[in-house]
């Protein structure tokens, strides 16, 4: 198949690709709540989250209590939904963690769609009360979602294993460093009982004690605070510079700046890339359904 999408020949896109990719289209409606589903589809799964939140609604409203108005804000990288006076996100699902989309055909003000929820991985329905836009808000969604599944085959999908190995050599190389502090730990607390064992064995009585600037080897010991000595060696040698350890953050083992991959493109290289990547993919493998329609999307592994 080489469509991405199969739609109704009946329905077109609302918005140019620009306005949902650069910006966001913004609509009003009322907010009748979310409630936990069991299946990520179905027409009956989301007539009894929507039959179960009306009756809560109405007896709220009995009880005095107005139905809130959120302001809806859909994109190619998701469907936030804000507070209208003070703009403050109350929710933000993320259009590849959507799998249902639909405005009730019996009640023409009603439009819901189904999404995974990212921190307890359950399916919440969301439901919603627009007088005039309820079918016009599940085609943008519908929309947003082909638009974000061409964006990620032109630049995620197209090179997830080269990011996954870049992932790896991260992991690597964060690995390393925390071994390189360590040995530098364990170098500290060895001269600090190699320093003790100095002063513990000095015999009795002796004239001339050793210089606290030295040890046992006539070597200035390792010390984080310690500057150059131009002390001698017996030898008449000087001593090599012992290098600062309050610059230990900014240099690794080898004297060199460690690399830092969280400050290099963390935008587009996050810690946990390898099951983002992998969790984008299943959501638009699994598609979205619109309105009854099954949005089926091509396997991306032959893509990737």
């Amino acid at each position: 198949m080489n469509r991405a999408f199969s739609r109704k020949k009946d329905k077109t896109w609302m918005h140019t690709p620009e306005a949902l990719s650069k910006h966001f289209i913004p609509y009003n409606a009322k907010f009748l709540g979310s409630t936990e589903v069991e299946q990520p589809k179905g027409t009956e799964v989301v007539r009894d989250a929507v039959r179960k939140l009306k009756f809560a609604r109405h007896i709220k409203k009995s009880e005095g209590q107005k139905i809130p108005k959120v302001e809806l804000q859909i994109s190619i990288y998701g469907v936030k939904i804000l507070e209208p006076k003070t703009k403050e996100v109350q929710h933000n699902c993320q259009l590849h963690r959507i799998s249902f989309c639909a405005d009730d055909k019996t009640d023409k003000r009603i439009f819901t769609f189904i999404c995974k929820d990212s921190e307890s991985n359950k399916h919440l329905c969301y439901v919603f009360d627009s007088e005039k836009c309820a079918e016009e808000i599940t085609l943008t969604i519908g929309q947003a979602f082909d638009l974000a599944y061409r964006k990620f085959l032109e630049s995620g999908g197209k090179d997830v294993e080269t990011r996954k190995q870049i992932a790896g050599l991260q992991k690597r190389i964060q690995d390393l460093e925390k071994e390189n502090m360590e040995l530098k730990n364990k170098v500290h607390d060895l001269e600090n009982k190699l320093r003790i064992t100095q002063v513990s064995t000095s015999p009795a009585g002796s004239v001339t004690p050793k210089s606290s600037s030295t040890d046992i080897f006539d070597m200035i010991p390792f010390s984080p605070v310690s500057h150059q000595s131009s002390i001698p060696t017996r030898n008449g040698t000087q001593p090599p510079p012992v290098p600062s350890r309050s610059a230990e953050i900014k240099r690794d083992l080898f004297g060199a700046e460690p690399f830092d991959p969280f400050n290099c493109g963390a935008g587009d290289f996050p810690p946990d890339i390898q099951s983002k990547l992998d969790e984008m993919q299943e959501g638009f493998k699994m598609g979205l359904t619109l309105e009854g329609t099954v949005f089926c999307l091509d396997p991306l592994d032959s893509r990737c």
